[in-house]
């Protein structure tokens, strides 16, 4: 039987699973005292205190296991593009603490408090057929499950346009708080402070581990989506043959980044179905945008793309096949 606990028998495993569960205490604090999971989680993933790999768990654990959250998984009928709607309706919804957690495929997951703007511009466009899982719970701890499944059946209607006519035990005295007090000093010890805490192999005291290095300070964000008018006869082979290289360029100046096309409000993964489909033709928009942190260049890969879409692609053509551009 394989031993689940091998991480923790070396000093680097146990200080990494030391760290995770001191962020989680401190989020149970948040959460205990109002906060909202998506802002606190924001707050920690933005000053670098958080990674995204470890989100999954600590919503399992916390909204599920802990706070007993009500949740459904919902994949999009329609695409979403604006929050303005939705932000508006729930603003009264003082008494359900909401979170929406959105599997995107390129960016990861992404986690939004849906009463906050801000947090949908990072998120939308929420895309058909892709997987949003609602979670809802108490800020006053009196509401029963039945009343949190039907907050979320009734954000689901509000998420698609519709009016919801707020119940009544949705509102009222309770007062959701809805910036996070969340800063690195909360996660508890650094990697030092948990090195002098923890056991080495031996049973020795550890020595202490070197400082942590510095945290960055960009949040992985979505673009808005940009328009690239294609000027040639027909967006053919050769310029999606272009497309793929000038984003082949930008993904290798840029690690971390990646560049998301749109067609028809459709996200397209295989660039060469806009040949295949034999849509696309003169003056047609094709929108594209970029996922990641730090991203940089976007106007620059703009003006390559279309380029890249008019007659005067074969310039990015030139060359051996598997030879990477250098255009950023």
């Amino acid at each position: 039987m394989e031993n689940t606990l091998n991480i923790l028998s070396r000093k680097a495993g146990f200080n990494t699973a030391l760290r995770h569960f001191k962020t989680v205490n401190a989020f149970v604090e948040d959460l205990d005292e109002g906060y909202n999971f998506a802002d606190v989680i924001n707050a920690a993933l933005t000053d670098g205190s958080l990674q995204r790999y470890q989100v999954r768990s600590i919503i399992n654990a916390l909204l599920v296991d802990k706070f007993r959250y009500a949740y459904k998984s919902h994949n999009m009928a329609t695409t979403v593009e604006t929050s303005e709607k939705i932000v508006e309706q729930l603003a009264d919804w003082g008494n359900i603490q909401l979170v929406a957690v959105y599997h995107h495929p390129q960016a990861g997951l992404l986690v939004v408090n849906p009463k906050d703007a801000d947090q949908w511009e990072e998120a939308l466009p929420l895309v058909r057929d892709e997987l949003v899982v609602v979670y809802a719970g108490s800020v006053n701890g009196k509401l029963d499950k039945k009343s949190l499944e039907t907050a979320i059946d009734d954000f689901i209607k509000v998420l698609y346009g519709r009016k919801v006519k707020a119940k009544a035990h949705y509102a009222g005295g309770a007062r959701a708080r809805t910036l996070p007090r969340y800063s690195e000093a909360a996660a508890g010890a650094t990697a030092a402070g948990v090195a002098e805490s923890a056991p080495s192999a031996a049973g020795e005291a550890a020595p202490a581990a070197p400082a942590a290095p510095p945290r960055p300070t960009a949040a992985r964000r979505i673009t808005p989506r940009y328009s690239v008018l294609v000027t040639n006869e027909l967006f053919h082979n050769g310029n999606v043959e272009t497309w793929k290289r000038i984003i082949q360029s930008y993904r290798s100046k840029y690690e971390g980044l990646d560049v998301l096309i749109w067609y028809e409000n459709e996200r397209i993964n295989d660039i060469n179905a806009l040949f295949k489909w034999g849509k696309v033709k003169h003056g047609t928009p094709i929108m594209f945008s970029v996922a990641g942190e730090n991203i940089k260049d976007v106007s620059k890969l703009q003006r390559y793309l279309f380029e890249g879409a008019s007659p005067r692609f074969e310039v990015f053509l030139r060359g051996a096949v598997d030879r990477v551009l250098d255009l950023f």
